[in-house]
């Protein structure tokens, strides 16, 4: 953000040797130009990245016609169960044997104890109540299981997706 040269002071009341010499008063005025151009692409970056943050697990998640929760201010906790039945919590691949002590010690470092259940439609329901029942003995019994929306209602009809709408 330099600052630039205004024009020659050629008013009168100046000394002669001040004109002689060609001197120039410095402007005082800020050029934002290049602050701009550098918050633009910071911008851009951000803009790019962003949709790359919220990377999960890979799973194929049932639909149904529930609606979405609200959002919490609080990072969500979330445990994935894989196809191939592997225990995710966020993105990290945990054992079953160590599952509760893990969730035992995050629920002692979180105010809520709301977690996300995502388990691949392959997986039988004996091992997602298993998987829920770890969940509960670890301290945490808001349990919220993620579906994708416009899966078929009871009545047969199918719920449009939120941006057939």
């Amino acid at each position: 953000m330099g600052a630039g040269v205004a024009q020659k002071d050629t008013g009168g009341g100046g000394s002669r040797r001040r004109r002689a010499r060609g001197r120039s008063r410095p402007m005082s005025d800020i050029n934002v130009t290049p602050f701009v151009d550098i918050m633009l692409v910071l911008l851009i970056i951000f803009m790019v990245a962003a949709p790359m943050l919220t990377v999960g697990v890979p799973v194929e998640l049932p639909k149904t016609a529930a609606n979405s929760l609200p959002v919490e201010a609080e990072e969500p906790l979330t445990v994935t169960l894989t196809a191939e039945g592997q225990v995710m919590i966020q993105q990290t691949e945990v054992p079953r044997a160590e599952l509760i002590g893990r969730m035992r010690a995050i629920a002692a470092e979180r105010e809520g104890d709301r977690v996300f259940l995502r388990a691949d439609g392959a997986v039988s329901y004996a091992d997602v109540v298993q998987v829920m029942g770890a969940l509960n003995g670890a301290g945490f019994s808001n349990i919220g299981l993620v579906t994708e929306s416009g899966g078929p209602a009871l009545d047969g009809a199918t719920t449009p997706l939120p941006s057939d709408q």
